[in-house]
């Protein structure tokens, strides 16, 4: 008997400038993105959520010479939604942890890791700085 072979990955990838309103333009994409895919949309709610944070992060936390890019990527397989933000920053993000209170900010890394099955970081291959992943298990809605 012949098994079926999985259903091949479905790729996206994007260059966006360091710039406040690039979070939202990602989500955009990432929107975008999960409709065009069957049963996209399962990943939607804590994708936007994760990729926002990442992006985000790589904004106002990566120390890059003016004119640097972030450059990210989707990778969606039947059963998880793995997102990638690389930034031209090598020093890693600090380890995720629940913010005061009375804080305004400090908790992306917090959410990132609750809504996400797992995240890292390592070099990016090939070139300067870093890269952020994170994997979005299909029932972590």
């Amino acid at each position: 008997m012949l098994e079926k072979p999985p259903a091949p990955a479905s790729e996206y990838s994007s260059w966006l400038p360091r710039h406040h309103k690039s979070a939202g333009y990602a989500r955009r994409l990432l929107r975008t993105f999960l409709a065009e895919q069957p049963d996209g949309e399962r990943f939607l709610d804590a994708g936007e959520l994760v990729l926002g944070e990442l992006v985000a992060n790589a904004v106002v936390h990566a120390e890059t010479p003016p004119g640097r890019l972030i450059f990210i990527r989707f990778d969606l397989h039947p059963d998880s939604l793995r997102v990638e933000v690389h930034d031209a920053d090598a020093k890693p993000p600090s380890n995720p942890h629940a913010a005061a209170e009375h804080h305004e900010s400090g908790r992306g890394l917090w959410l990132v890791s609750q809504l996400s099955a797992g995240w890292g970081c390592r070099p990016r291959t090939g070139g300067i700085g870093k890269m952020v992943w994170a994997l979005i298990d299909g029932g972590a809605q």
